[in-house]
């Protein structure tokens, strides 16, 4: 009975390490057993040790054993913490900053559909950190991200399509997306996206700012569940 509890609160710990929800703590129990499912190879156990160590929660703060942990969920192609150690290897927190081994760490994040590593790919191919600057790749992680929702990925899609960097300049495509993301995003980046998406405005005739509009409302009614 006792394993059967400590497997299920550890079932629990990890749903919330991966995004699933919230626990507040955890017992020196479950965190052996959580130490024990990590150390036989299941990459969720491993995901759940790597943010305890990343985070300091329930334990010392250690980036290296957190990296460890990470590397080892990733390699067996677990999503999120190949976006973590992508942001790790970016900031260079608990290993030598790198931009090459993050671009390709969010790569592989990206290809299983991970909206924040695609946006995080786009950039690098735009700005040419990591990656060389090529502007219809960086259009193209931008794109995948925005139409999962991405509110920066949104914001960034419009900025190519505003300027033709990348895609063909359509200030019609350029307004929708900065209209999507202005009420997406945070505030910050959400006063970006509305005063981008203002600014284009004023650079077309009634008829494409109306189809623009358009657009934007047939976007939301497409994903009805998108926020």
């Amino acid at each position: 009975m006792r394993c059967v509890r400590v497997a299920a609160v550890v079932a629990v710990l990890i749903a919330w390490e991966t995004g699933a929800m919230a626990v507040q703590q955890t017992t020196t129990e479950v965190l052996v057993e959580l130490r024990e499912r990590a150390g036989q190879g299941d990459a969720d156990a491993q995901a759940a040790l790597g943010f305890r160590y990343a985070s300091g929660r329930g334990v010392a703060l250690d980036l290296a054993e957190a990296i460890r942990w990470y590397s080892l969920a990733a390699e067996q192609g677990h999503v999120r913490t190949q976006y973590n150690l992508g942001v790790m290897y970016r900031s260079g927190r608990g290993v030598p900053q790198d931009e090459a081994e993050a671009a390709r760490w969010f790569r592989l994040a990206a290809e299983q559909g991970y909206d924040s590593a695609q946006y995080n790919l786009g950039i690098m191919y735009d700005t040419g950190k990591g990656l060389p600057v090529d502007q219809v790749e960086a259009v193209r992680w931008f794109r995948l991200a925005a139409e999962q929702g991405h509110a920066n990925g949104m914001s960034y899609l419009g900025a190519m399509y505003g300027s033709g960097s990348g895609v063909e300049r359509d200030y019609k495509q350029a307004y929708m997306w900065r209209s999507l993301a202005a009420s997406r995003a945070t505030t910050r980046n959400g006063d970006i996206a509305a005063e981008a998406r203002d600014a284009l405005a004023g650079r077309m005739t009634a008829i494409h700012l109306a189809e623009a509009k358009y657009l934007v409302r047939e976007w939301e009614m497409a994903h009805p569940d998108d926020p």
